[in-house]
């Protein structure tokens, strides 16, 4: 534990202007089949949006996206298909475990924490577990007494964090055991209200070789590690796209991608509620934006608004992802300096449900299709 800790995800959550403002019955909440591709059976993102006219801006069809991605309802799946059973799918040597999506595209995991019940976001752009300290006093965890008492987290300009015990960490039949967990004073207002107490981080992602199936709710643990996937033999046959992860020196996992014949890197980012694009560099590009309702809060506390952009060349690694729209911000630097790679924006929740992203901690790749 060390000064180097990177916490969490930059894009807590988003929120639109104009609190308390009656939506019209195009901008309220809707199921994703939409825009999103939920149908298992249907070809994969290649749905086009009924609801997008000649006449609707890019702005305001990305809004429209965003938001109608916030109630995901899913079928139960196993590592790569669809189930037809409502019962967790079983896969030798790994515990799988069910999660649900939340407002704004988060991905939640129930899980139970010194005996109480809990939700924690699954959120590979933090390194640690993390917990709101009210939620984490009524679980019984309070700051440490011991020497350790502070971690300094550089990412968000130094600010210092208590550290916390949990005695156990459970989710379905998963036993995490106790170990040391963060204490922030509290999260915004907002994400409170959304139900979330805290997030479960790459520490524990990564020493279970987690498989996360963003598209199907299944997230699967590595419980006998002399069992071994070679899931890359499977995607191949699922017509996926195999893109290589990176962890980087401060522990952000990154994969490669390019705009305009442009090579960046994109943190990968599951408490991310959208993907977001770095506004310099889509302006250095020639790509423009239009601003939208949206904002997004960063660790820092700050708003920021959310522009979108259409791009019709965004490849990662391999793989061309659908003409769509994304989010355009000019991101604060700690985003985009991951230990010595500099990235060009986050890949969230949204690119990676619509791509059937399965994240591969224990082989490192990301499949897309």
């Amino acid at each position: 534990m060390t000064d180097e800790c990177r916490f969490g995800s930059p894009l807590l959550f988003a929120r639109e202007e104009g609190e308390g403002e009656e939506l019209s019955n195009a901008e309220r909440l809707n199921p994703p089949s939409a825009v999103a591709c939920a149908v298992p059976s249907a070809p994969s993102c290649v749905a086009r949006n009924p609801l997008r006219t000649a006449d609707t801006t890019t702005a305001v069809v990305f809004a429209m996206r965003m938001l109608m991605l916030a109630l995901l309802m899913l079928v139960p799946v196993s590592l790569f298909g669809a189930f037809k059973s409502s019962s967790v799918p079983q896969v030798s040597g790994y515990k799988a475990v069910r999660v649900r999506y939340g407002p704004m595209n988060k991905m939640i995991i129930p899980v139970t924490i010194n005996g109480q019940p809990a939700n924690l976001l699954v959120d590979t752009g933090s390194n640690q577990i993390i917990l709101d300290a009210d939620a984490a006093s009524s679980f019984g965890i309070r700051p440490s007494q011991r020497a350790l008492r502070y971690i300094r987290f550089t990412r968000i300009n130094g600010q210092l964090l208590p550290v916390g015990f949990a005695q156990s960490l459970n989710a379905g039949g998963m036993n995490f055991s106790g170990g040391p967990v963060m204490l922030r004073n509290s999260f915004h207002s907002n994400a409170r209200n959304s139900g979330v107490d805290g997030l479960l981080g790459l520490d524990i992602l990564a020493r279970y070789d987690a498989i996360i199936n963003c598209r199907t709710k299944v997230v699967f643990f590595k419980i006998d590690q002399t069992r071994r996937l070679n899931l890359s033999s499977v995607a191949l046959a699922e017509k996926f796209t195999r893109i290589p992860l990176r962890r980087e020196q401060n522990g952000a996992l990154t994969v490669p991608c390019s705009i305009h014949g442009e090579a960046v890197r994109l943190v990968v980012d599951t408490g991310a509620f959208v993907t977001i694009l770095h506004e310099p560099l889509l302006r250095s590009l020639g790509i423009p934006s239009e601003p939208t309702r949206l904002s997004a809060y960063f660790a820092t506390g700050a708003p920021k608004h959310i522009s979108a952009a259409r791009i019709s060349d965004l490849k990662i690694g391999d793989f061309m992802v659908p003409r769509e729209e994304f989010g355009v911000i000019a991101l604060p630097h700690f985003s985009l300096r991951e230990g010595s790679t500099e990235t060009g924006g986050i890949l969230g929740m949204d690119t990676l449900y619509i791509c059937h992203a399965i994240i591969d901690l224990e082989g490192m790749n990301l499949f897309l299709k």
